[in-house]
Protein backbone atom coordinates (compact mmCIF):
# COMPACT_ATOMS: atom_id res chain seq x y z
CA UNK A 1 0.00 0.00 0.00
CA UNK A 2 1.40 3.36 -1.04
CA UNK A 3 0.49 5.15 2.19
CA UNK A 4 2.19 2.54 4.37
CA UNK A 5 5.37 2.57 2.28
CA UNK A 6 5.53 6.37 2.27
CA UNK A 7 5.26 6.46 6.05
CA UNK A 8 7.58 3.52 6.76
CA UNK A 9 10.34 4.61 4.41
CA UNK A 10 10.01 8.38 4.04
CA UNK A 11 12.56 10.48 2.23
CA UNK A 12 13.20 12.11 5.60
CA UNK A 13 11.71 12.93 8.99
CA UNK A 14 10.97 16.54 9.93
CA UNK A 15 11.61 18.38 13.20
CA UNK A 16 9.37 20.82 15.06
CA UNK A 17 11.49 23.76 13.92
CA UNK A 18 11.18 22.71 10.29
CA UNK A 19 7.41 22.19 10.43
CA UNK A 20 6.92 25.58 12.11
CA UNK A 21 9.27 27.41 9.76
CA UNK A 22 8.00 29.85 7.14
CA UNK A 23 7.69 28.76 4.47
CA UNK A 24 6.81 25.38 5.92
CA UNK A 25 7.75 22.19 4.09
CA UNK A 26 4.32 20.75 4.95
CA UNK A 27 1.83 21.24 2.09
CA UNK A 28 -1.65 22.69 2.64
CA UNK A 29 -3.14 19.44 1.36
CA UNK A 30 -5.23 16.64 2.86
CA UNK A 31 -3.27 13.54 3.75
CA UNK A 32 -1.92 11.05 6.28
CA UNK A 33 0.98 11.51 8.68
CA UNK A 34 3.17 9.46 11.00
CA UNK A 35 4.89 10.46 14.23
CA UNK A 36 8.29 9.02 15.11
CA UNK A 37 10.09 9.41 18.43
CA UNK A 38 13.74 9.18 19.36
CA UNK A 39 12.76 8.20 22.92
CA UNK A 40 9.28 7.02 23.88
CA UNK A 41 7.53 7.95 27.13
CA UNK A 42 8.14 5.43 29.89
CA UNK A 43 5.83 2.43 29.69
CA UNK A 44 5.00 2.59 25.98
CA UNK A 45 5.56 -0.90 24.49
CA UNK A 46 8.10 -0.84 21.67
CA UNK A 47 8.59 -4.54 20.90
CA UNK A 48 6.69 -4.58 17.60
CA UNK A 49 6.82 -0.95 16.47
CA UNK A 50 8.46 0.06 13.20
CA UNK A 51 11.80 1.82 13.51
CA UNK A 52 13.34 4.17 11.00
CA UNK A 53 16.51 6.24 11.25
CA UNK A 54 16.80 5.56 14.98
CA UNK A 55 13.21 6.58 15.72
CA UNK A 56 10.11 4.57 16.68
CA UNK A 57 6.79 5.01 14.86
CA UNK A 58 4.14 5.39 17.58
CA UNK A 59 1.19 7.30 16.10
CA UNK A 60 -0.52 7.92 12.78
CA UNK A 61 -3.19 10.47 11.91
CA UNK A 62 -5.07 12.15 9.08
CA UNK A 63 -6.19 15.62 8.13
CA UNK A 64 -8.94 16.46 7.56
CA UNK A 65 -11.24 14.00 9.26
CA UNK A 66 -13.98 12.23 7.34
CA UNK A 67 -16.68 14.69 6.13
CA UNK A 68 -19.78 14.55 8.35
CA UNK A 69 -22.77 12.65 7.01
CA UNK A 70 -25.32 14.97 8.64
CA UNK A 71 -24.95 17.79 6.14
CA UNK A 72 -22.59 19.91 8.24
CA UNK A 73 -19.70 21.65 6.51
CA UNK A 74 -16.55 19.52 6.19
CA UNK A 75 -13.41 20.35 8.13
CA UNK A 76 -11.12 22.99 6.67
CA UNK A 77 -8.06 21.37 8.22
CA UNK A 78 -5.11 20.18 6.15
CA UNK A 79 -1.68 18.68 6.81
CA UNK A 80 0.11 21.97 7.42
CA UNK A 81 -2.46 23.30 9.90
CA UNK A 82 -2.74 20.00 11.73
CA UNK A 83 0.95 19.24 12.11
CA UNK A 84 1.73 22.79 13.21
CA UNK A 85 -1.00 22.53 15.84
CA UNK A 86 0.30 19.20 17.14
CA UNK A 87 3.71 20.81 17.61
CA UNK A 88 2.61 24.10 19.21
CA UNK A 89 -1.08 23.84 20.22
CA UNK A 90 -2.53 22.32 23.37
CA UNK A 91 -4.06 19.12 24.69
CA UNK A 92 -7.64 20.24 24.14
CA UNK A 93 -7.15 20.36 20.38
CA UNK A 94 -4.58 17.59 19.94
CA UNK A 95 -5.19 14.06 21.14
CA UNK A 96 -1.51 13.35 20.48
CA UNK A 97 -0.44 16.13 22.87
CA UNK A 98 -3.00 14.94 25.42
CA UNK A 99 -1.64 11.41 25.33
CA UNK A 100 2.02 12.46 25.40
CA UNK A 101 1.47 14.91 28.23
CA UNK A 102 -0.31 12.34 30.39
CA UNK A 103 2.43 9.78 29.79
CA UNK A 104 5.16 12.35 30.47
CA UNK A 105 3.48 14.16 33.37
CA UNK A 106 5.87 12.95 36.06
CA UNK A 107 8.98 13.11 33.88
CA UNK A 108 8.57 16.73 32.77
CA UNK A 109 6.48 17.99 35.69
CA UNK A 110 3.14 18.87 34.10
CA UNK A 111 -0.51 18.15 34.96
CA UNK A 112 -3.76 18.24 33.05
CA UNK A 113 -6.03 21.03 34.27
CA UNK A 114 -9.23 22.83 33.42
CA UNK A 115 -8.49 26.26 31.97
CA UNK A 116 -10.32 29.43 30.98
CA UNK A 117 -14.01 28.97 31.72
CA UNK A 118 -13.39 25.46 32.94
CA UNK A 119 -14.67 23.70 29.85
CA UNK A 120 -11.26 23.01 28.28
CA UNK A 121 -8.51 20.75 29.59
CA UNK A 122 -4.89 21.52 28.76
CA UNK A 123 -1.54 21.34 30.51
CA UNK A 124 -1.77 25.12 31.03
CA UNK A 125 1.76 26.46 31.58
CA UNK A 126 3.12 22.97 31.00
CA UNK A 127 2.23 23.03 27.31
CA UNK A 128 5.50 24.83 26.61
CA UNK A 129 7.46 22.09 28.37
CA UNK A 130 5.64 19.49 26.29
CA UNK A 131 6.47 21.42 23.11
CA UNK A 132 10.12 21.53 24.16
CA UNK A 133 10.12 17.76 24.71
CA UNK A 134 8.58 17.22 21.29
CA UNK A 135 11.19 19.50 19.71
CA UNK A 136 13.89 17.12 20.93
CA UNK A 137 12.18 13.74 20.65
CA UNK A 138 9.46 13.94 17.97
CA UNK A 139 9.77 13.77 14.19
CA UNK A 140 7.03 13.58 11.58
CA UNK A 141 6.49 12.63 7.95
CA UNK A 142 3.41 12.75 5.75
CA UNK A 143 1.85 11.77 2.45
CA UNK A 144 -0.80 13.85 0.66
CA UNK A 145 -3.96 11.90 -0.10
CA UNK A 146 -7.31 13.23 -1.38
CA UNK A 147 -9.40 11.06 0.97
CA UNK A 148 -7.13 10.24 3.94
CA UNK A 149 -9.95 8.78 6.05
CA UNK A 150 -10.02 5.86 3.61
CA UNK A 151 -6.41 5.10 4.55
CA UNK A 152 -6.65 5.54 8.31
CA UNK A 153 -8.34 2.24 9.14
CA UNK A 154 -5.92 0.28 6.96
CA UNK A 155 -2.91 2.05 8.44
CA UNK A 156 -3.91 1.28 12.01
CA UNK A 157 -4.70 -2.33 11.09
CA UNK A 158 -1.30 -2.86 9.44
CA UNK A 159 0.95 -0.90 11.81
CA UNK A 160 1.74 -1.33 15.50
CA UNK A 161 0.98 2.18 16.76
CA UNK A 162 0.59 2.14 20.56
CA UNK A 163 -0.38 5.81 20.94
CA UNK A 164 -3.45 5.52 18.70
CA UNK A 165 -6.74 4.80 20.46
CA UNK A 166 -9.46 5.39 17.86
CA UNK A 167 -9.79 2.27 15.74
CA UNK A 168 -6.99 0.64 17.72
CA UNK A 169 -8.77 -0.88 20.73
CA UNK A 170 -7.29 -4.29 19.85
CA UNK A 171 -3.79 -3.04 20.70
CA UNK A 172 -2.39 -4.47 23.98
CA UNK A 173 -1.60 -0.95 25.25
CA UNK A 174 -5.02 0.54 24.43
CA UNK A 175 -6.79 -0.37 27.68
CA UNK A 176 -3.95 0.96 29.83
CA UNK A 177 -3.64 4.18 27.83
CA UNK A 178 -7.40 4.75 27.92
CA UNK A 179 -7.42 4.27 31.70
CA UNK A 180 -4.53 6.71 32.17
CA UNK A 181 -6.29 9.36 30.08
CA UNK A 182 -9.57 8.88 31.96
CA UNK A 183 -7.82 9.16 35.31
CA UNK A 184 -6.00 12.34 34.28
CA UNK A 185 -9.25 13.93 33.11
CA UNK A 186 -11.03 12.92 36.31
CA UNK A 187 -8.22 14.41 38.40
CA UNK A 188 -8.34 17.63 36.36
CA UNK A 189 -12.04 17.94 37.11
CA UNK A 190 -11.27 17.94 40.85
CA UNK A 191 -8.78 20.80 40.61
CA UNK A 192 -9.44 24.52 40.53
CA UNK A 193 -9.70 26.12 37.12
CA UNK A 194 -6.40 27.59 35.95
CA UNK A 195 -6.43 31.04 34.39
CA UNK A 196 -4.14 31.27 31.37
CA UNK A 197 -3.07 34.40 29.44
CA UNK A 198 -5.68 35.43 26.89
CA UNK A 199 -3.09 35.09 24.13
CA UNK A 200 -2.58 31.40 24.89
CA UNK A 201 -4.76 28.92 23.00
CA UNK A 202 -7.21 26.94 25.10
Amino acid sequence: MAAVHALLAPARLYTRAEVLSRPSPVPPDSGVYAWYFQSAPLGVPLTNVHRYDGHSLLYVGISPSRPPSNGKAPSQQHLRKRLRYHFRGNAEGSTLRLTLGILLATEIGIQLARVGRGTCRTFAGGEQRLSEWMAVQARVCWMPHPTPWEEEERLIAELDVPLNLAGNRHHPFAAQLSALRSAAKAQANLLEVVQVPTSAPH
